[in-house]
């Protein structure tokens, strides 16, 4: 009975230890010999065993869910609004690529040429290929750096992301050497910080690939003194140690000054021969301080460091072996993954087929509002998001210009809070509620923000009373949201103005990731309502306000750009609505990874390296 049970309970026929198969079972007479003491033990470790196995063996699964479908289907009466929208992220499109294609060529022709036959190096994107499993990986603010007041700086100077290398999802940062020689600009600093946040907020292990010519002096009061400038990768490498989130550096170029510590601050780092270095000082350094020529191989190379000092564990001959040896180092991490369906199985293809939305992702492209005022209802957008267009709502009657409810995202059940209009004081209510039972369930968040351009002025007694009960009321949601410990992932599908912006999980809100479209608008004021940031009682005569307001519109205008944003790193990218869903699946099966980690719970303090 025993074995029977053994074979039930134990993943693909595998039978527990404690079971005894019949070959091994001792002779009868000398079980009729064992005392009843004996038999008790041996029943109690075969029930143990078997509640073990049935709880880590048995495949899980959700509970059946019977949502109803969202019908949302276009409209005439929408034709005029859709196709103003589809017109305006025709045009946003169009800049997007343009944009994106200059981030993809890094520092230019020359520099790309100096890096691949002077320096015999393998450009980024080349690295990656040979790091993860395949291209299909999240990159993270790609369009960063660009417009900057001190000039461009393609993709930051460094690409992050998270792709999956040996079937495990992991950040990494991987330094462009292309751009301004591997300088490390402000905004390069903060990109990696930014990597190192998601990092640590989603349990991934991280990967840096270094080859950094050190800070840009010139803007060094930038770069150095203040809290979140460079010296704080240093410490997030130690804390994330210590919080077990595994780190591993390849060096691939230089590691001069600060930059030393990262691949020594790891917990194991690969080094490539003749192209990589680690020293506080170069070359040129130790000649002006002693006169002593020495070259960058002697001073601080791969065989320096995997010989005598000891600072890398992994000598690599070239940058194909680096990663390679890489790769094997993150198959010892502990981690059990699921193993992946079978997909020959037909019936596994053809549930896969059913959970496509009923209608096209294309449509969003219209949905995009180009303003405020442009905007559809907002179930359009979440129909062609869930899976099956099904969308169970909560409290559908109360508080209407925010709609809440639950869903699935390619199989992830998830809670929708998503912008339908001005936040009233009962929608911020019912988000708070909403929030809050989330939270209680352990179901991740996804915001869909469009928030109103301007707060309802006050003109009466009546008035002030409502706006104050409605400061209560985000004020409430506000809380709800920072306070709730499940993940949260916002993207600003329209306007992203003033406070009602951070009680749908804004920036300074830490939601898990945080991205745009590109007709998204980023301001306290949204572009048209200048009028109301100027003082009423302004001595101007009435030509000169008008003046002052066309001035600030336009610079609104500029500055509320969803590239001028994500050219500042205040979100983690523009996507392309059409591909909103597909992101929301990896970032939500990268949020889900952590739970396949066995070796979080024991305590212990950070690593410390010879």
């Amino acid at each position: 009975m025993y074995r029977c049970m053994a074979r039930s309970v134990c993943s693909r026929g595998r039978v527990c230890a404690a079971f005894v198969p019949p070959h091994t079972q001792p002779p009868l007479w000398t079980l009729r010999n064992t005392t009843e003491e004996g038999h008790h033990r041996l029943a109690e470790r075969r029930w143990q065993c078997s509640v073990r196995c049935m709880s880590s063996a048995v495949r899980r699964r959700a509970l059946r869910s019977a949502f109803p479908v969202l019908e949302q289907p276009l409209q005439p009466i929408h034709r005029h609004v859709y196709e103003a929208n589809l017109r305006n992220s025709n045009a946003c499109h169009k800049k997007f690529i343009e944009l994106s294609e200059k981030a993809r060529k890094g520092g230019g022709e020359k520099s790309i040429a100096r890096h691949t036959q002077r320096n015999k190096k393998l450009l980024v994107r080349d690295r990656l290929r040979l790091l993860l499993d395949d291209e299909d990986f999240l990159e993270l603010s790609p369009l960063a750096g660009l417009g900057l007041p001190y000039g461009d700086i393609p993709s930051a100077g460094c690409l992050t992301g998270i792709g999956r290398i040996k079937g495990l999802w992991c950040v990494f940062i991987a330094n462009d050497a292309t751009v301004k020689g591997g300088t490390a600009y402000p905004i390069m600093v903060k990109k990696q910080l930014r990597a190192q946040e998601v990092a640590q907020q989603n349990r991934l292990p991280c990967v840096y690939l270094v080859d950094s010519g050190g800070a840009f002096l010139p803007l060094q009061s930038d770069i150095f003194p203040d809290r979140n400038h460079g010296g704080r990768t240093f410490y997030n490498e130690a804390i994330m140690s210590a919080m077990k989130i595994p780190q591993v550096s390849v060096v691939c170029g230089s590691c001069t000054a600060g930059g030393a510590y990262v691949p020594t601050m790891a917990e194991e780092t690969v080094m490539v021969h003749r192209i990589g270095t680690i020293f506080l000082g170069g070359p040129p350094l130790v000649k002006a301080a002693t006169g002593e020529e020495v070259t960058p191989e002697d001073l601080g190379g791969a065989t320096l460091h995997a010989e005598v000092s000891g600072c890398v564990d992994h000598f690599a001959w070239d940058e194909k072996q680096a990663y390679h040896d890489t790769r094997n180092i993150i198959s010892t991490l502990n981690f059990q993954l699921p193993e992946e369906e079978d997909e020959d199985d037909e019936k596994t293809r053809k549930r896969k087929a059913e959970e496509e939305p009923l209608y096209s992702s294309e449509e969003l492209l219209g949905l995009a509002p180009r303003s405020y005022n442009h905007s559809l209802d907002v179930k359009m957008v979440v129909s062609r998001l869930t899976d099956g267009s099904r969308f169970q709502e909560f409290k559908a009657r109360y508080g209407t210009t925010l709609i809440t409810g639950f869903a699935k995202i390619h199989g992830h059940l998830v809670g929708i809070v998503a912008n339908n209009g001005e936040l009233s004081y009962q929608a911020a209510l019912k988000g708070s509620h909403f929030v809050q039972l989330c939270d209680q369930r352990n179901i991740p968040l996804i915001f869909l923000q469009n928030t109103a351009p301007t707060g309802v002025l006050t003109l009466s007694t009546a008035q002030a009373a409502m706006n104050s009960n409605r400061l209560k009321a985000h004020g409430s949601m506000m809380s709800a949201v920072a306070c709730a410990s499940v993940p949260k992932i916002t993207v600003v599908v329209g306007g992203c103005h003033g406070a009602d912006s951070y009680t749908m999980c804004g920036r300074a809100f830490d939601p898990n990731f945080l991205f745009l479209w590109p007709n998204a608008r980023v301001s306290t004021t949204a572009p048209g309502h200048a009028g109301s940031l100027l003082p009423p009682d302004s001595e101007q005569d009435e030509e000169e306000r008008k003046k002052e307001e066309v001035k600030l519109n336009k610079r609104l205008e500029e500055e509320s750009s969803a590239f001028f944003s994500t050219g500042r790193l205040w979100d983690d990218g523009v996507i392309l609505p059409q591909d909103t869903r597909k992101i929301l699946r990896d970032c939500l099966d990268i949020i889900k990874q952590q739970q396949y980690e066995l070796s979080t719970e024991k305590q212990h303090s950070a690593l410390l390296r010879i």
